[in-house]
């Protein structure tokens, strides 16, 4: 059983290594994803983040080439919004891993994010309501899963949407508080 664990662990670290492989971009080019993804990045190739995307988003998405929606709001911040139909009626798979505001931001739910996107086919778009929380479980797993030393994962993080919940990311990763 702790070769299986360790024989997944190292696919996990080596699917990310991918995912993290290419420089940060700080934000997608195309302006019909900008409009319809708030606070849209590319923190490389096979990512995209951002806040929570109108419903006109998934064909702009799917055309860009993104396969896989992975959603971290829950379900009461969605307003009654069905995005699992949404994202599958455009042909894209969907994910959901419920983050509930700064309690949410978890390594066990930064794990959880990093299996689903070892997981994943081709690229992938990451949401929550502003890519904040995006940022932050990033962070979290970049040194968990990604192999990144703390101020690495921190500045990739911050690529990839960390904002308001920094403090809560340095606490977890044991760096000081930000001057």
């Amino acid at each position: 059983m702790r070769l299986w664990r360790a024989i997944a662990a190292i696919a996990v670290t080596c699917a990310m290594t991918s995912v993290l492989a290419a420089p940060p971009i700080a934000t997608v080019s195309d302006t019909s994803m900008q409009t319809s993804v708030p606070n849209l990045r590319e923190p490389n190739d096979r990512l995209l983040t951002g806040g929570q995307p109108d419903a006109a988003a998934w064909k702009h998405l799917a055309a860009d080439g993104v396969t896989t929606v992975i959603n971290l709001r829950p379900d009461d911040e969605m307003a009654g919004r069905d995005e699992a139909a949404e994202v599958v009626a455009a042909g894209l798979s969907y994910r959901q891993i419920p983050v509930a505001g700064a309690a949410g931001i978890t390594t066990e739910n930064a794990t959880a994010l990093w299996t689903a996107l070892a997981q994943a086919p081709g690229k992938v778009l990451v949401h929550c309501a502003s890519g904040n929380r995006v940022g932050a479980l990033l962070a979290l797993g970049a040194v968990e899963q990604g192999g990144m030393d703390s101020e690495q994962a921190l500045q990739f993080g911050k690529a990839a949407g960390l904002t308001g919940a920094e403090p809560r990311v340095r606490e977890i990763l044991g760096l000081p508080p930000a001057d």
